[in-house]
């Protein structure tokens, strides 16, 4: 088959691999109809951060995709399924036209999905990165009422991941969200879907949270971009007991610096997230495949430009770039 190569940090190549085939009971070989680019692809590839088993793996660093079930040991996901592959994170392997996978890290779509339909089953390959925000948004912000109102909500990005993040903190009855982002065609985006938006550094992001909140701060700020300058503002614009969410990957494995005095003196809580693909069950991307069957969210303004294997570190550094207007990338093997 041909998947992605990572030999080393900044190059991406694409070359054959041995066919994957199920050994044992509950693995299947999903056939890939669509992945998608992760802002963690850009850290993982670009940045030094990729994982150190990465050269031998195929499709790295793509972890996020969809594709039909083509051979099979699983009595779970038998051959003509469709689904969602939900691999580790740091392992990848979606950027390939075949993986393999096992019943913990698959999600079977609707009956009613046909594998042959792309645009389609890229609508439902949004609930891969949709579920790893709707884990870390109940680490952030539990489900249960927290001790706080939910008042305001700050989004530091507005890629796709800044987006769900909005959409879902909108639903969990945050008074406004505010979203801040460098490219005015992606705070269009949050605009539409309810958000008020920042254009930094055109504006400044702490003063605009200080004039909305009568100088209070946000009870939540979820870093999404993945900056180390990022996560130490977010500290700066929290409330007095707020709580920070790091979702955007780190720049580096170097230690970063981190506002100690501050998050001391407001009692902030500092919240990461990783891990989601191990969450017993699944339960956030059984989620978001719901939330897109029955409408309760929109993703198609992630159905950006297509693009082939053979491009895959063309559309890793033009995402880098901000993307040129484009919210999400797709990788058709």
């Amino acid at each position: 088959m041909r998947a992605t190569h990572v030999p080393a940090t900044g190059t991406v190549l694409v070359k054959e691999w041995p066919d994957p085939h199920p050994t044992r009971d509950g693995e299947f070989v999903v056939r890939l109809v669509a992945a998608s680019v992760c802002g963690s692809d850009l850290h993982s590839v670009l940045h030094g951060t990729m994982h150190p088993t990465a050269p031998e793996r195929a499709g790295y660093p793509g972890h996020e995709g969809v594709g039909v079930v083509t051979e099979s040991r699983s009595e779970t996901f038998p051959v003509g399924t469709a689904v969602l592959c939900v691999p580790p994170g740091e392992l990848g392997g979606t950027f390939a036209e075949f993986m393999l996978l096992d019943d913990l890290h698959a999600v079977a779509l609707p009956e009613h999905v046909d594998p042959d339909d792309l645009t389609e089953m890229r609508r439902y390959m949004m609930a891969q990165q949709m579920g790893t925000c709707l884990y870390a948004m109940n680490l952030y912000w539990p489900t249960e009422v927290p001790a706080r109102r939910a008042g305001t909500c700050v989004i530091m990005g507005a890629g796709s991941a800044g987006l769900f993040f909005l959409q879902d903190a909108l639903l969990r009855g945050f008074e406004q969200v505010i979203v801040s982002d460098k490219e005015e065609s992606r705070l269009q985006i949050a605009r539409e879907l309810g958000a008020h938006t920042v254009r930094v550094p055109q504006e400044n992001l702490p003063d605009v949270v200080s004039e909305l909140t009568r100088g209070e701060g946000a009870d939540l700020v979820i870093e999404a971009v993945g900056s180390d300058a990022l996560r130490a503002e977010a500290v700066e614009i929290v409330a007095n007991r707020g709580i920070v969410g790091w979702f955007g990957l780190y720049e580096s494995f170097d230690p970063a610096p981190v506002p100690v005095y501050e998050v001391f003196r407001k009692s902030v809580r500092l919240q990461g997230s990783v891990a989601a693909q191990s969450e017993p069950g699944l339960v956030s991307f059984h989620e978001a495949v719901r939330r897109i069957r029955d409408g309760e969210v929109s993703v198609d303004y992630c159905l950006g430009s297509v693009h082939t294997l053979e491009e895959t570190e063309d559309v890793l550094r033009l995402a880098e770039r901000g993307g040129e207007g484009t919210v999400k990338f797709t990788i058709v093997p």
